[in-house]
């Protein structure tokens, strides 16, 4: 279950996504056909039709007959060679991955075409007002509104990032297909480019044969923000901008950001020994070595295109300082356009490089001191003067040249035209120039600290805050707005601007993350080192007395000469890497496990001490602010004491006092969603989870303090996950109070960022969310006894998951063997261990592969297990009218049934008397890629060949089919699936005779004696056509005459069936009979229990 549930109920057509889908199904069976043969494809065939055909059975109510053709499923599974499986499983697991691609790209395209999108700005913005909220109010709200989606990496991703980007390339070639001005030559070359790319996943592998580090991961969190939101921020942005000018009168600020991003990769280090001190720093210098790359590819371009002359005064004067600085290249653009300068500046650079690269020869040769005498005894050996310099020592010059810094500059500037002196002439692109020279400079400096190099560049020639970059950005603005050229001054350069502000010179902001333990055995080993006993055994008051006076004083408290170990040396590297890159490249530090006040104090006094001893070595303060210490509350213990400790640690006087100088009167405090739900089950962490916000927000009021809740949510039902509109609008009254921070997990990164269009859409989902609980909060349950059913639900559910997960002996074994847990850990999808401890209890066992694996047996247990029992006892007591007004009114309780609700259980494959683990996990695999397969999209048949619906209407004198009558096109199809029958065909009409009704005809001869009745012609009657349309009416219904437009159905740009047509009319039909309230007529469900009665033997 993911966000993409936010639209589900919007009315739109799904005409598109199924032309998508046919079309990335008739490439891959093509290409299938060609790597695998033809042998193979008849297995995945024949194995879809079971499963396709027990699924649609069972939903008939025939249960005998599909168990019957599960067990055959599975029987013929369990007989292929691990080869044939291999291929079977790849095959569907392409096929579903072409499905999503689909699914996403028909989810970016709709909702550009929908004039008011259900939950945009532009209607939420108009709802509000329309509710009496002023403009002035929701113009305030929406300006100081700050959300901040942190991307963690989670191993829920099991897709590769090779294979992720060739699912972009389809996603971005299926946009190009949209196009109406597409030549057959276009669309015979976007054919080959899908058809390239295709094969491309095929004969790619899809496991990661070794594991990822921390670093891969983070890599893989930044390739979202480059492919996908460097592109989204400034079209979300401008939509934000132009619902607010319109409702309220007045755009958005230019650096107005209502929402940021944060990571957790290269920074939790909870429980994963692979994220160490240096990964951090890497990374982070990684995120801003991107941020800075992104920055000069804009500046590149924004140069090309500010080329006037006119400016302000102020922008005139700042000219003038820089050409008094010194000569500044410009770095010109060249278009794609520009071919013939691309040509000669490539032929120019040849040129240039041969004659410096001589030039350095010749200076090295007279520079040598030994050149000389090494030129001396070659020729007295009677050696040529070319042995002296050989073609490989000649290359190694010339690389060694190519890469110094002196190669590079002289490179450039011979490249480069030389800049005029005057600010009058493109005084833009000079200011600009400077802007580009200091983000190279800055990128090298990045480049010479990653490689551990010193560095010491002129502070004033590179950037190190989003401010000194904005500067002359806001400048330029200002200058185009005051000569009267806003137009360009809105365009390119203002995206800039607001990527500036968002992503600043970080991209993300990194989380550092540890667990309490951790923290408590580094004090541990400090007091003992200090003769002050062991910090651990103290209880909580002398923790807390010892905390308090060593962060009131000065003085550092580790010891310069303390000698710890290993573990212990990393917790103090940490907080020293933290000192040293400070809040401009950190975010929070998140403490796991949180329990007591004293935890979040160990913290901040660490942090302290490190800051304490870097600003000595360095002889000047620390960058940056401190960190945000933010206390992680996630067992159902810890919930239900969260408010308690936030009170405890707002009590005393010195953190009070830090809450208010150093982060603004603003206390963050994160909630578990996992953890808690493994615990107790969903239904009671959801109401604990609910009690703990209501808690912590009451304890921050009672100080005068803001509060910002984080939410560890991921992706799936059991680990909090859902619409993200639905999740926050059913959050308690004034936790959401215009700040938000929620973690995007995995898997679920793709799915909402993969696509720009879908990425602005879910930015908007989270704005207005945000906006609706702040301006509009949710109600609190209307009668106090709502509280007391919620605690007595929660109470029975607890009781009855945890008899079965934590006191059943039997429960373990049983998950072992039921689910691939134990196989999850050699897919390689992340750098964390799957436990936090060496047992192989469910206790140690992390959500994540908990939730996964479960998920894998599509029995998603942990998202159900215990609420029946807690729902059907209170029911017993006589509650149940009282649940339902609950249900009803408060949207708490009515939101997480809902999400309960949408969790669907598959039946798991079972094998007969033996049990072979391989064979065991196989089917798990296969019949959920199988079950993806059923309840994704509409393909429900195999279609045996693709017809263009102008082949089928065309007359046949034109040399088409010249079917026009909706009759003659059923007759058509029937004689088809007979003739699939008779030849021992693979289609679904044929599995279902053979499986259920034993009817077949094995004679040749029978076809001259059957005559075919339409099966449904009681249901819809036909009329004669005119050129144009097809007219039909229902008489069931009673439904006057219809008729629909051949065209519609006659696409010339996307391959489609024939059954296509008859199945829409089905669906218009059995629309019009349940709109009425009729039942369907005899004849239609004698058919629908034999799809052949229709036909009648002469």
């Amino acid at each position: 279950m993911t966000d993409i549930m936010d639209d589900i109920a919007e009315e739109i057509s799904f005409q598109s996504y199924e032309d998508d889908l046919r079309l990335l199904f008739s490439l891959l069976n093509d290409v299938l056909h060609r790597e695998v043969g033809s042998n193979i494809m008849e297995k995945v065939e024949h194995t879809r039709t079971l499963s396709q055909s027990a699924c649609l059975i069972r939903a008939s109510g025939i249960e005998n007959t599909a168990e019957l053709l599960e067990k055959q499923l599975a029987s013929e599974l369990s007989k292929m060679t691990l080869e044939e499986a291999l291929k079977l499983g790849r095959a569907f697991s392409h096929f579903l991955s072409l499905m999503g691609i689909a699914e996403n790209h028909h989810r970016s395209r709709k909702t550009k075409n929908i004039a008011q999108v259900s939950k945009s700005c532009d209607d939420i913005f108009n709802q509000l007002i329309q509710s009496g909220i002023s403009p002035d109010i929701l113009y305030d709200t929406m300006c100081n509104q700050e959300v901040e989606i942190v991307l963690t990496a989670h191993p829920t991703q099991i897709n590769r990032r090779t294979l992720q980007y060739k699912h972009l390339k389809i996603a971005h070639l299926l946009e190009v297909n949209d196009r109406k001005d597409l030549t057959q030559e276009d669309q015979d070359g976007l054919i080959e480019d899908l058809v390239r790319e295709i094969t491309s996943i095929w004969q790619t592998d899809e496991l990661r044969r070794h594991k990822p580090t921390p670093v891969d991961e983070a890599r893989s969190g930044l390739n979202y923000i480059e492919q996908s939101l460097w592109k989204a921020i400034p079209q979300y942005l401008r939509r934000v901008s132009t619902a607010l000018k319109k409702h309220t009168g007045k755009p958005l600020p230019l650096t107005c950001t209502p929402i940021r991003f944060g990571s957790w990769m290269g920074g939790d280090r909870d429980g994963n020994p692979n994220v160490t001190a240096k990964v951090t720093k890497d990374v982070s210098l990684l995120s801003r070595w991107m941020a800075i790359d992104l920055y000069i590819r804009e500046v590149e371009s924004l140069r090309f295109e500010l080329s006037m002359n006119r400016c302000s005064d102020t922008l005139s004067h700042f000219v003038h300082e820089i050409l008094h600085k010194g000569p500044v290249f410009i770095h010109y653009s060249f278009c794609s356009a520009c071919v013939c300068i691309q040509i000669f500046v490539r032929v120019y650079t040849c040129i240039i490089m041969s004659v410096i690269f001589y030039k350095f020869q010749n200076e090295e040769a007279t520079s040598s001191p030994n050149s000389s005498k090494n030129n001396q005894k070659s020729q007295g050996n009677g050696s040529s003067s070319q042995s002296t310099t050989p073609k490989g020592s000649l290359l190694t010059q010339r690389k060694m040249f190519a890469e110094s810094q002196v190669g590079r500059a002289s490179f450039q500037k011979l490249l480069e035209p030389s800049m005029p002196q005057s600010s009058s002439i493109s005084p833009y692109r000079i200011i600009l120039g400077d802007v580009k020279e200091k983000l190279m400079n800055t990128r090298i400096r990045l480049e010479q600290l990653l490689e551990g190099l010193p560095c010491d560049m002129d502070p004033c020639d590179y950037y190190d805050t989003p401010n000194q970059l904005l500067q002359p950005l806001l400048l330029c603005y200002e200058s185009l707005q005051c000569c009267g050229s806003g137009i360009l001054a809105d365009g390119r350069l203002a995206d800039l601007i607001r990527r500036v502000s968002v992503f600043g010179m970080v991209l993300m902001k990194i989380d550092l993350r540890q667990e309490s333990g951790r923290h408590s055995e580094t004090l541990d080993a400090i007091t003992d080192y200090l003769g002050m006993g062991k910090y651990s055994e103290w209880d909580e008051a002398k923790k807390l007395e010892f905390l308090s006076r060593e962060l009131k004083g000065k003085r550092p408290l580790v010891p310069p000469t303390i000698e710890v170990s290993s573990d212990i040396k990393e917790v103090l590297d940490t907080f020293r890497v933290a000192a040293e890159l400070g809040s401009d490249s950190l975010g929070a530090y998140v403490i796991s496990m949180a329990s007591n006040a004293s935890d979040v104090l160990a913290v901040e006094l660490l942090q302290k001490d490190a800051r304490l001893a870097v600003a000595g070595e360095q002889g000047r303060p620390c960058v940056g602010g401190m960190l945000r210490v933010v206390p992680l509350f996630e067992t159902v213990t810890d919930l239900r004491g969260a408010g308690s400790v936030i009170r405890k640690l707002l009590s005393i006087d010195w953190y009070r006092n830090h809450i208010m100088k150093n982060h603004s009167g603003h206390q963050e405090v994160m909630v578990g969603y996992s953890d808690s739900g493994k615990d107790a089950g969903r239904f009671a962490a959801a109401w604990e989870l609910y009690k703990a916000q209501e808690d912590v927000v009451a304890a921050c009021k009672e100080f005068g303090i803001k509060v910002t809740l984080f939410h560890g949510r991921g992706g799936s039902i059991g680990r909090g996950g859902g619409p993200t509109h639905l999740a926050i609008q059913s959050q308690p009254p004034g936790s959401v109070m215009g700040t938000l921070r929620s973690t995007e997990q995995g898997e679920m990164v793709q799915a909402k960022f993969g696509l720009p269009g879908i990425a602005v859409r879910q930015l908007e989902v989270y704005t207005t969310a945000v906006l609706l609980a702040t301006l509009s909060p949710p109600k609190p349950p209307r009668v106090e006894n709502w509280r007391n059913l919620m605690e007595e639900i929660s109470k029975l559910s607890t009781k009855s998951y945890r008899s079965t997960v934590y006191e059943n002996p039997e429960f373990l074994a049983y998950f072992q063997e039921a689910t691939p847990q134990a196989e999850l850990g050699n897919l390689n999808i992340g750098s964390r261990p799957t436990r936090r401890k060496t047992s192989v209890g469910i206790g140690h066992l992390r959500a994540i592969p908990w939730i996964f694996a479960w998920t894998q047996t599509r029995f998603v247990l942990p998202a159900w297990l215990g609420v029946g029992a807690g729902l059907k006892g209170v029911c017993e007591q006589g509650h149940a009218d009282e649940l339902q007004a609950a249900y009803k009114e408060w949207p708490f309780f009515q939101s997480t049934l809902d999400l309960i609700e949408m969790v669907e259980i598959l039946k798991r494959l079972r094998s007969e008397p033996e049990n072979h683990r391989l064979r065991d996990a196989l089917l798990i695999t296969i019949n959920g890629i199988a079950a993806g397969m059923r309840n994704t999209g509409n393909e429900d048949r195999r279609k045996i060949h693709w017809v263009a619906w102008d082949k089928v209407c065309t007359p046949k004198n034109l040399g088409a089919l010249g079917i026009r009558g909706l009759r003659s096109l059923n007759i058509a199809l029937i004689f088809k699936w007979w003739w699939r029958s008779l030849k021992g065909g693979i289609g679904l009409w044929s599995e279902v005779i053979k499986h259920i009704h034993k009817v077949s005809f094995e004679n040749v001869e029978e076809l001259g004696k059957a005559t075919f009745v339409d099966p449904w012609g009681a249901i819809v009657k036909t009329e004669d056509e005119d050129e144009d349309h097809l007219f039909f009416r229902c008489p069931v219904a009673k439904e006057t005459w219809k008729r629909i437009s051949w065209n519609k159905w006659a696409f010339t740009n996307t391959r489609t069936s024939m059954e296509h047509l008859v199945d829409a009319i089905k669906v218009q039909v059995f629309t019009w009979v349940i709109h009425i309230g009729r039942k369907i007529a005899t004849v239609w469900d004698k058919w629908k229990d034999n799809p052949w009665e229709g036909v009648v033997l002469l």
